[in-house]
């Protein structure tokens, strides 16, 4: 039966269930008598999908309250147990794998480090990539002990931007570390061992940051932010409807200064050439500073900070603290864009190299976001530090299937056909059965 707006019962009932779910899932418990109005919905409605919901083994009960001069109200709260996700961090030091119930309680993680220096000059071996997530997703389950059955579905956040075509399922385009329109949905179905219900939902890992610390993280209640991945690369995720995903920015691209140091993406002159991590050690290096020989990208930033910042006692490298100071400047700029253009209510700062530097660091950043910016919306704006530390991406790509699963009112999402990968694929197949 279609209605005259053109919705169908079926789209109505979902959108009850959707509804509901939301509301627990984000303020529960509550009890049935509570979200009527904060849904919505009569009482009636409430009712019916609360039992199914309850039969489906998706609610339950989680105690009770009392009641002005009437029988206790029982309390009702998304199951933790009704559901899986797992989220992947295709970072540009390790793949992250992790295994949540649906509450995002973290179940098991696996992780599994990318060395550049093993990469095909500045490009990252998809087939390395796609092995990793592959090993990743059968050791959580296999901690866990998971049935793949029981997933919603697999998150995963890259860096780059991503393309969704709609057929052959999502595409990476991945300047930075050479991946040219790699379909990396199609080689994961392809390459994972997972029921073809299981969908993967693949997005910028500064987006699924940005959704993250939206959801659970320190920009829950802002009415927009913009949420900063400072890594390797830099990048952004802007949102001005705190339920959505927000939109990917490519701000490390940004230019800083023209005809100015090379990029890992080939322009000159990007915000990433001088605030990216690997930017800002080779600056260091560039000013005679030491980073420790044979150190990982992480341990040698770390021992930057610990140069510049040496405690009580220690004598401060000048070479750190000038590149340091530097970079605060122009990511104080970097962020004075971000003010101007989109006048958020919060920016905030994650990714490993963001929370590595800290609250010290950040606070020389404001002082140069504020100094450039326009007046009225830098006194507007707040900044801070992620809250949800180095798991964030993770939890943000595990949110995907999530969310979809909820915009379905809780139902699995059909197995839909698979297409054939181009022959050129067929290479990535054979790396990753090795």
């Amino acid at each position: 039966m279609t209605r005259p707006n053109g919705r169908t019962v079926r789209d109505l009932r979902r959108e009850n269930r959707t509804a509901v779910l939301r509301r627990l899932y984000f303020d529960g418990p509550m009890s049935r008598f509570s979200l009527g109005p904060a849904t919505g919905l009569s009482s009636g409605s409430v009712s019916n999908v609360v039992a199914e919901l309850v039969a489906e083994g998706l609610v339950e009960e989680a105690g009770s309250v009392d009641s002005a001069g009437g029988r206790p109200r029982i309390l009702l709260r998304v199951a933790p147990a009704s559901g899986r996700m797992i989220g992947v961090d295709v970072g540009e030091t390790r793949v992250r794998v992790e295994l949540f119930d649906l509450t995002l309680t973290e179940l098991a993680r696996a992780e599994r480090p990318l060395d550049p220096a093993a990469a095909e000059g500045e490009r990252y071996d998809v087939g390395v990539v796609v092995g990793h997530i592959r090993e990743g997703v059968a050791e959580v389950l296999r901690t866990a002990g998971v049935p793949a059955e029981a997933l919603l579905g697999v998150g995963i956040g890259v860096p780059g931007i991503v393309e969704h075509p709609g057929e052959g399922g999502a595409v990476v385009h991945g300047q930075t570390i050479g991946w040219d329109a790699v379909p990396l949905e199609r080689l994961l179905r392809e390459a994972v061992d997972l029921p073809a219900g299981v969908p993967f939902r693949i997005d910028n890992g500064a987006k699924t940051l940005g959704q993250a610390e939206m959801w659970f993280g320190a920009g829950r209640g802002a009415a927009s932010a913009v949420v900063v991945l400072f890594g390797s690369g830099v990048g952004a995720c802007v949102t001005s409807d705190p339920p959505s995903p927000g939109r990917a920015l490519e701000w490390g691209h940004l230019k800083v200064r023209v005809r100015g140091r090379r990029c890992r993406c080939g322009a000159q002159g990007c915000l990433e050439a001088y605030a990216g991590a690997s930017a800002l050690l080779e600056r260091w290096r560039e000013a005679g500073g030491e980073p420790p020989a044979g150190a990982d990208e992480e341990t040698a930033l770390a021992a930057m900070a610990a140069a510049a910042h040496p405690g009580e006692g220690g004598e401060p490298d000048p070479a750190a603290l000038a590149v340091l100071a530097e970079t605060a400047e122009y990511l104080g700029a970097g962020f004075a864009d971000l003010i101007n253009l989109f006048q958020p209510e919060r920016i905030l700062v994650g990714g490993w190299a963001g929370l590595l530097l800290g609250t010290r660091f950040l606070a020389a950043v404001e002082e140069h976001a504020r100094a450039y910016a326009l007046a009225y919306p830098a006194a507007r704006v707040t900044l801070g530090m992620s809250a949800l530390g180095p798991d964030a991406v993770t939890v943000g790509a595990a949110i995907l299937p999530l969310a979809d699963f909820f915009d379905r009112g809780g139902r699995r999402e059909e197995p839909g056909p698979v297409e054939e990968a181009p022959a050129w694929a067929e290479n990535v197949r054979e790396r990753t059965a090795r």
